[in-house]
């Protein structure tokens, strides 16, 4: 990413502003959200090629409607407004917004008036997606009207002369036919940019980054979690710092079936890079002895994750022993052993001695504050989350400008494998807010093998059938026992509820409807495989009104 590559989202209070940032991004364009407070020296210091200004749920009428410094216009820069965006534009550039008392919601036909920069070869006639109350009446001075609606006379305009876009209607959701098409438009045509930001060279830049920040002879730690952000950027910073990496994972025990062998294989093993493994389970186990209430349950493992982290962390930065009798220092000081952590960080002691820096997994979406555009504090235990104030690393966040779908991308660019780039997205917590009720060393391995079934049955759908993706799917195990026969006997076992969802971006859901067939093999499989089940359900809550987890 260069600074003449950049496109900043003005943020108005839009619940679409992060998807606006999204779209142009698809386009192969870094983008990034600020504030509507934003000076227009301010703006122009951070030398973008064009400027989009959200909706928001205000009327520019309203008392406190939010506005934007009137300097901004005069920059030169391409704008692009959306919906409130628009009418801010028409508002205060010499056109006019009404409030006619009818508004316009949901799908809308929209009528191209006039050949468009922005609507160039499109449908004459397509479906638009609308949100607002007021409508412009009149354009910008100097701005032509480019579409219609049945209640949307001014729908869109433009003025290609002095940069001016604006549309009443959202592009950036689905629901809009060529909505991805007219984002393109703006930023190829309006702003001139080729779209050279490619997962590639997000790799390539952020490795460079990694690099100028630890410097020659700096050394790093990594908190790995187990999950994709983590693991992309432990990648990143091994590509960049080689043996100057040391990786530490805390082992919760609350992983799905299997995963902290695969970090440990992946990372210690595949890609060379110094892994110090802290099995910390039992130490988990015990302090969520006799804990049912969901948010206790997060906090002691949030807190205790952290203090585990801390505490190995320390041993490395101080003495650089960190793998040196590994099992009876790091994991044995937090109660448990340390599995293949003799192998996996053998080498440990001279890569991590004097670390000073912290690798961590931070995305965008968790510096974004709504309607500020201002950094938030790191969140509460994901990676390495909740770090203490009093931190003694810099931190190191190689995806602070990333969505998930682009660390996906990137992982991929690295050459990440395929289950660790594609890993659905999970719990900070883990399996201990998908096992209702006391969390016990039995009750999540019996969780593990049912989830076990479910992933593959539907990773084995999805691949026969990949116009029909599930997006996240797992397994719940209530706090509850069931009637039931098997093999002439009465049992009273456990019930285990299966949860699959599709969705776009986690904020709705639908519950997926998955093939008869495919339910009875999991239902069988599970019963049949898993001691103590008999019984399986399967979740058809759509989000909303419930969540996707169960906790």
């Amino acid at each position: 990413m260069t600074r003449q590559e950049t496109i900043l989202v003005v943020d108005f209070g839009a619940q679409y502003a992060q998807l606006i940032a999204r779209r142009v991004r698809e386009a192969g364009v870094y983008s990034e959200i600020v504030s509507h407070h934003i000076s227009a020296d301010e703006l122009a210091s951070r030398q973008p090629r064009g400027i989009i200004l959200s909706g928001g749920p205000k009327s520019v009428y309203a008392e406190h409607a939010p506005r934007l410094d009137p300097d901004v216009y005069a920059l030169g820069v391409p704008i692009f407004g959306i919906c409130y965006g628009a009418q801010l534009l028409a508002h205060e550039l010499g056109g006019s917004v009404e409030r006619t008392g009818r508004g316009e919601y949901g799908r809308a036909v929209l009528q191209v008036a006039e050949p468009s920069l922005l609507l160039a070869d499109l449908p004459d006639t397509q479906d638009v997606w609308m949100s607002h109350f007021d409508a412009i009446a009149t354009a910008p001075d100097g701005c032509s009207v480019t579409a219609t609606t049945a209640d949307s006379p001014v729908a869109a305009f433009e003025d290609t002369k002095r940069g001016l876009y604006g549309v009443q209607f959202h592009p950036e959701v689905a629901h809009t036919a060529h909505g991805q098409a007219i984002m393109e438009q703006f930023v190829r045509e309006a702003c001139n940019l080729a779209g050279t930001w490619t997962p590639a060279s997000i790799a390539e830049e952020s490795v460079a980054a990694i690099a100028a920040q630890v410097g020659e002879d700096g050394r790093a730690i990594c908190g790995l979690s187990g999950g994709v952000d983590s693991s992309v950027a432990a990648a990143l910073a091994h590509r960049a710092l080689g043996d100057r990496l040391t990786c530490v994972f805390v082992d919760t025990g609350l992983l799905r079936k299997g995963e902290a062998e695969q970090v440990v294989e992946t990372f210690g093993r595949n890609m060379g890079a110094e892994l110090v493994h802290v099995d910390a389970s039992d130490k988990f186990f015990e302090r969520l002895r006799g804990v049912s209430d969901p948010e206790q349950k997060r906090s002691i493992i949030g807190e205790l994750f952290i203090r585990t982290f801390e505490e190995a962390a320390s041993k490395i930065r101080d003495t650089g022993n960190a793998s040196v009798n590994t099992a009876g220092s790091t994991a044995s000081d937090t109660g448990s052993t340390a599995r293949d952590a003799s192998s996996t960080a053998s080498n440990a002691s001279s890569a991590a001695s004097g670390a000073e820096f912290l690798v961590q997994g931070t995305l965008y979406p968790d510096v974004i504050e709504s309607g500020t555009g201002h950094a938030a504090k790191i969140k509460s235990h994901h990676n390495v989350g909740g770090l203490p104030e009093d931190l003694e690393f810099e931190l190191v966040e190689p995806l602070v400008r990333l969505f998930k779908d682009e660390v996906r991308q990137v992982g991929k660019a690295l050459g990440l494998p395929e289950e660790i780039v594609q890993r659905q997205p999970f719990p900070g917590p883990g399996l201990a807010v998908r096992v209702i009720g006391e969390v016990t060393p039995e009750a999540v391995a019996l969780l593990q093998e049912a989830d076990a079934i479910v992933r593959e049955e539907i990773m084995a759908y999805s691949a026969a059938s990949p116009d029909h993706e599930v997006w996240q799917y797992f397994a719940v195990l209530p706090d509850v026992r069931t009637v039931g026969v098997m093999g002439d006997e009465r049992t009273y076992a456990h019930l285990i509820v299966i949860r699959a969802v599709t969705s776009e971006d986690a904020m709705t859901a639908d519950w997926a409807r998955l093939p008869p067939e495919v339910l009875a093999t999991m239902s069988s499989r599970i019963i049949n495989e898993v001691p103590q089940v008999n019984r399986v359900a399967y979740d058809i809550t759509s989000k909303p009104p419930g969540t996707i987890e169960w906790e």
